[in-house]
């Protein structure tokens, strides 16, 4: 309500780039979904169906409110986190909440990050891919990227549409392409302009398996050699930086998730659900159990130790 009257469509590039037929499924899926975005007491009653002890919470992309002014930005977030501590006060065994802050506005997100830090206990920041269609790594975002590293805080980016999506309007594309592309050039941007160079401790999980480039970083590592314009002032090789990273298991297929895990290390993986929406995973736990060859203990990191790890909770994963 604190937003209506302040945005249209083409502020919100899931809206702008759909076509009516998508616009129009997804207005009926949220009327669907709202209670189980609403009431905590669904979500936890679908938790122990699943199997999960505990989740971490992360706000609907939705209210990332980066088109609104600086103000307005800093009220919603405020409401926003205000409401996510709530729910982690009420449940205080079962749900970590995570924060949102406006970017659009570095100093006023470095503040309300630090706020959420300090009077919430949050350990998490979400995050989308960029702002208002300007990357990360160009809007003066530097000191913010420094107070999570401080504050030991863990990242979670996930997209919300894509700003490049003139050709996507149709087949839900803006959502099944230009999510992962959206996730793919965002952690280009973290490694090639920087920034993972300059704050080695950031910890940052990628949803959706990390989009497109988890499953592709040769392509990065080939012209390193080779063009300045590729290695830049980059001393190492940017598969280097991408092993700092974390993706969650959001991919769909046992063969996908296993390449995953083999790819970059079980204690870089993390289970995760997209609850509640059409592109969740419904069994993340037997989903992680179907993966051919994991060991016991390299499920139980990513059925949660790896979580507990980066969110600096003193709980122990169960298998």
């Amino acid at each position: 309500a604190m937003a209506e009257g302040h945005w249209t469509a083409e502020d919100v590039p899931a809206i702008h780039f759909a076509s009516d037929l998508t616009r129009g499924l997804n207005v009926e899926q949220n009327e669907i979904l709202m209670p189980k975005l609403t009431q905590p007491e669904l979500r936890i009653a679908d938790m122990d169906a699943s199997g999960v002890d505990m989740q971490a919470i992360s706000p609907a992309p939705w209210h990332y409110c980066y088109w609104a002014d600086p103000e307005l930005g800093r009220e919603t977030a405020v409401y926003t986190n205000d409401h996510m501590a709530e729910l982690g006060a009420k449940y205080p065994d079962r749900l970590i909440p995570m924060c949102t802050v406006p970017l659009q506005a570095p100093e006023l997100a470095v503040a309300e990050l630090e706020r959420c830090h300090k009077e919430h206990g949050m350990r998490g920041v979400e995050i989308g891919t960029n702002v208002g269609g300007k990357e990360l790594t160009r809007i003066g975002l530097e000191k913010f990227f420094a107070k999570v590293e401080e504050l030991d805080m863990l990242i979670f980016m996930h997209p919300v549409g894509t700003t490049e999506g003139n050709r996507m309007k149709d087949h839900y594309f803006t959502n099944l392409i230009g999510h992962p592309l959206e996730s793919a050039l965002a952690i280009g941007h973290l490694v090639f302009d920087g920034y993972l160079e300059r704050h080695p401790n950031l910890k940052v999980c990628i949803a959706h398996g990390g989009g497109y480039l988890p499953g592709y970083w040769g392509r990065f590592d080939h012209p390193y050699p080779t063009r300045e314009d590729v290695r830049g002032d980059l001393p190492n090789l940017p598969s280097h930086y991408l092993k700092k990273l974390h993706f969650d298991t959001v991919v769909f297929t046992e063969m996908q998730l296993r390449h995953l895990i083999e790819a970059w290390g079980p204690d870089h993986i993390l289970m995760g659900t997209d609850y509640p929406y059409d592109m969740a995973e419904t069994d993340p736990v037997g989903h992680v159990d179907s993966v051919q060859g994991l060991s016991e203990d390299d499920k139980a990191l990513v059925w949660g130790g790896n979580a507990a790890r980066l969110l600096n909770l003193a709980v122990e994963a169960k298998a």
